[in-house]
């Protein structure tokens, strides 16, 4: 250890006073109940403990300013004072000592030290985090799937119907394990929702595309429409245009309050491929065609 004075920041006439002031403040700084998993911090922390245990001490200090001890608290070689500690560990420091030191009396922030140094020893589990890709679909009607852990293990998840991507959902102690009484952490979940090439979620309502015949568009009928959980089929009215909307109502996600989002169907007419002779033949003979401009309202 460096000299005990350079340690603390202190002048070697520094009082009683200022060394306990000095230690405090370094203390704040460098206890490893503040700076867990810091190993420059604890040993840091270590010397500046070190420090104060031998100033803090009349006696220790005044064997250290007249050069019996050095700064680790053993004797000098050249110097054999045969004292109660003479025969002590060179180097070595109590640093519950030192923390005692630090957190005695009334200093509020020695009780939270005191709190702090109980509470590692009954310590909570880490929290874990996951993520976890879910189909389209299965964010809309939701489900259950298991993970994998890495280090060994499965984690059963229930996904709620509703969820969106980026989502973390929250399984309360199914983290790591706790020390001594501490509890186990949580997992959280992130969703990851793939994308269907069908569906399109906006809010709580589900947009599809859904092509069309011709003769389905002039004349109506009825279709099968695909929603997340399952075809129904729905009506398209006569004389429907490509890009009309249609509704669902209640085929959406499930809303946070209750009840449901819709579903929105975009129609999109869809001429046969090859063409059809007998179609190409009505339209070149079709006269009142002829005369109809769809872009005449956009002029």
């Amino acid at each position: 250890m460096s000299n005990p004075y350079e340690v603390l920041g202190v002048a070697a006439s520094a009082s009683g006073d200022d060394i306990q002031k000095a230690y405090r403040k370094l203390a704040k700084k460098l206890h490893p109940d503040l700076n867990p998993g810091d190993k420059s911090a604890e040993d840091k922390f270590k010397q500046v403990a070190g420090a104060y245990d031998l100033l803090s001490n009349p006696e220790k200090r005044r064997r250290y300013d007249t050069g019996e001890i050095d700064e680790t608290g053993a004797e000098r070689p050249q110097q054999q004072y045969y004292r109660d500690y003479a025969g002590s560990d060179p180097g070595h420091y109590s640093s519950s000592a030192g923390f005692a030191d630090f957190a005695a009396g009334d200093d509020p922030f020695a009780e939270l030290f005191r709190r702090s140094a109980q509470a590692r020893a009954n310590r909570r589990g880490q929290d874990l985090h996951y993520r976890l890709s879910v189909s389209f679909v299965e964010s809309i009607t939701g489900g259950s799937q298991r993970i994998t852990l890495p280090a060994g293990g499965t984690l059963d998840v229930t996904i709620p119907a509703g969820v969106v991507d980026g989502q973390s959902l929250r399984l309360k102690g199914k983290g790591a394990p706790g020390a001594g009484k501490g509890g186990p952490g949580d997992a959280y979940i992130e969703i990851e929702v793939r994308s269907d090439p069908r569906f399109l979620r906006n809010g709580d309502d589900i947009t599809i595309d859904v092509p069309i015949s011709l003769r389905e568009a002039v004349l109506g009928g009825k279709i099968r429409v695909p929603t997340p959980t399952g075809d129904v089929t729905m009506t398209v009215p006569a004389n429907s245009n490509s890009g009309s909307t249609l509704r669902l109502k209640g085929k959406g996600a499930p809303r946070l309050g209750g009840g449901r989002g819709d579903q929105f169907v975009k129609l999109r007419i869809v001429l046969p491929k090859p063409a059809d002779p007998e179609l190409i033949q009505f339209v070149s003979t079709w006269e009142a065609g002829k005369n109809f401009n769809p872009r005449e309202a956009s002029r």
